[in-house]
């Protein structure tokens, strides 16, 4: 359910991938039987192409982590979480679209 440029983040990689990344990362936390983050799949992969060398974008399945859903107390999916540096920095909660997506990541760059 990713597209080419889409990466998946696990509790295995996260830290690395996410945290200690040099460049601001995109996580969409989701789960297979959520309809909004179906919907809204087609839009992270277009961003993760549009952004790809200059930032990283990825799921991260909520049901197989459920310890980082829980460290980042993600409460309802999709949630977005915008990392850079190793924090927090933009979170959205629920289905949006790809222009929002572009904004919240040139903010960032």
């Amino acid at each position: 359910m990713a597209g080419n440029h889409t990466l998946v983040f696990t509790e295995q990689n996260f830290d690395q991938e996410v945290l200690k990344s040099d460049r601001p990362v995109l996580v969409d936390f989701w789960a297979e039987w959520c309809a909004p983050c179906r919907m809204m799949a087609p839009a992270v992969d277009a961003a993760a192409e549009q952004f790809a060398g200059r930032a990283k974008i990825g799921k991260l399945d909520v049901d197989q982590n459920q310890s980082l859903a829980g460290r980042y107390n993600i409460r309802s999916i999709p949630t977005l979480l915008l990392f850079k540096d190793g924090q927090v920095r933009e979170q959205l909660v629920g289905a949006t679209s790809k222009d929002t997506l572009v904004k919240l990541l040139e903010k960032h760059l």
